[in-house]
């Protein structure tokens, strides 16, 4: 298992990890099989979506904003339920195919860390598995 560490800037923020996690699956060896991506944090999530237009990650924030705003009245006591809910929304792993050494994935696909709670030092665990 790999570890991938990340220091986020804005209370949300979507960064670009398919660079990174393609490089850990080279240094893994693994030429066919799965590589899961997991985040280990409840504010925070991970999803696979469109990385060729940064308008999308913009929409998508937009829209974030609208189903989950900060503004409600929620009872947790940190203030941060917003977060939590965006994070289970978006979910805590992706798992993607490798085929010859790379990532299968669509054209305009990439891997997004969705920070929920930032700014925050972030951990994403990452492993390549044969089969």
């Amino acid at each position: 298992m790999y570890r991938l560490n990340l220091r986020t800037a804005q209370t949300v923020e979507f960064t670009d990890i398919t660079g990174e996690v393609q490089h850990i699956v080279e240094a893994s060896g693994v030429k066919d099989g799965i590589c899961h991506i997991y985040i280990p944090h409840t504010t925070a999530g991970v999803t696979v979506n469109e990385h060729a237009d940064p308008s999308v990650v913009k929409d998508i924030c937009m829209a974030l904003e609208r189903i989950v705003s900060r503004k409600d009245n929620y009872r947790h006591s940190e203030g941060n339920s917003p977060a939590h809910i965006k994070a289970s929304l978006f979910g805590s792993s992706q798992t993607v195919f490798i085929e010859k050494g790379k990532l299968v994935l669509g054209t305009w696909q990439g891997i997004f860390f969705c920070e929920f709670d930032g700014p925050r030092d972030r951990t994403v665990l990452v492993k390549a598995m044969s089969g």
